[in-house]
């Protein structure tokens, strides 16, 4: 997936962006209501996710964690960790080659990707 398909399954807060910019797979839609991606992974459900307590709508039931990770602008860089957030488990370390299944209320946070105890 290119950068800039992955910014285009963006969408913070409500309504679409009415960008056009679906590089051609809504059949000359802009992505009203119900519109949305018919091409490979994509759909019409959206699912609502946090990263960092920022809420974005994906429409695509699987992405990479690379993909995740270019989704906040700016990009996530590689000095960051991003995690998914397991309620009453371990966090998982989300790897950018990771395939993760989209469900609403997913939620992820980042943190540095080395941590120096004492550094100043």
């Amino acid at each position: 997936m290119s950068d800039s398909q992955a910014k285009d399954d963006k969408d913070q807060g409500s309504g679409n962006s009415g960008s056009g910019n679906g590089g051609g797979n809504s059949g000359g839609s802009n992505g009203g209501p119900g519109g949305g991606d018919s091409g490979p992974g994509g759909g019409n459900k959206v699912f609502e996710i946090k990263i960092d307590r920022t809420e974005y709508k994906v429409r695509k039931e699987v992405l990479k964690g690379s993909d995740l990770r270019k989704l906040p602008e700016p990009d996530i860089g590689p000095e960051r960790d991003l995690f998914e957030v397991v309620p009453g488990g371990s966090d998982l370390k989300i790897e950018n080659q990771m395939d993760v299944k989209m469900r609403d209320g997913l939620r992820f946070f980042t943190a540095p990707a080395q941590i120096n105890p004492g550094a100043r």
